[in-house]
């Protein structure tokens, strides 16, 4: 039981460390994603995890651009402080290196929205947005004839979002 309730606070304050050090809100598909490439702990009982640090006051959740993001409040950022050596250091190493090693990939994530909705005309409103720093940089919506349009457009600016972004503003700039 002991050992158990150490693994559980060990756990805890692991999602709370890696909520601080990617120093950008990240949504709860993101922290699950970073929880169980590392193997760190099972889904399920990750999921059960944010749910106690959420109504615990540790972390909150926060619409911002049309995304529900997880925030580290005051609170969580003070048990972190007092609490943190109780994280392995082998722990510790491989989020580090893992965040450093897409960080950039996070944020992107983060800053790229594409998505699509059916209209009432039988067409696909494709909306493609970008941000920086909380300023939008562009939000696009097209209309297209298919979902498979709608689809592929929406891969494309997930994928090459700068250079789409780049040609767009050259267009608009030297016509």
């Amino acid at each position: 039981m002991y050992e158990s309730t150490l693994e559980l606070a060990e756990n805890k304050l692991l999602l709370l460390y890696i909520i601080k050090n990617i120093k950008v809100p990240i949504s709860n598909g993101q922290l699950t994603e970073i929880i169980l490439e590392n193997g760190f702990i099972n889904y399920f009982t990750l999921q059960q995890y944010i749910t106690e640090l959420v109504s615990s006051g540790f972390l909150r959740y926060e619409n911002k651009n049309d995304k529900k993001l997880l925030f580290l409040t005051d609170k969580g950022d003070k048990v972190l402080t007092l609490f943190k050596n109780r994280i392995s250091n082998a722990k510790i190493l491989i989020v580090d290196n893992y965040i450093k090693d897409r960080i950039e990939n996070i944020k992107n994530e983060l800053s790229l929205t594409a998505d699509y909705t059916i209209d009432d005309k039988d067409n696909f409103i494709v909306n493609l947005k970008a941000l920086e720093n909380d300023s939008i940089l562009i939000d696009l919506k097209v209309s297209v004839a298919s979902n498979k349009q709608a689809m592929n457009i929406c891969n494309k600016w997930k994928t090459n979002s700068s250079e789409i972004y780049n040609k767009i503003m050259q267009l608009i700039i030297n016509s």
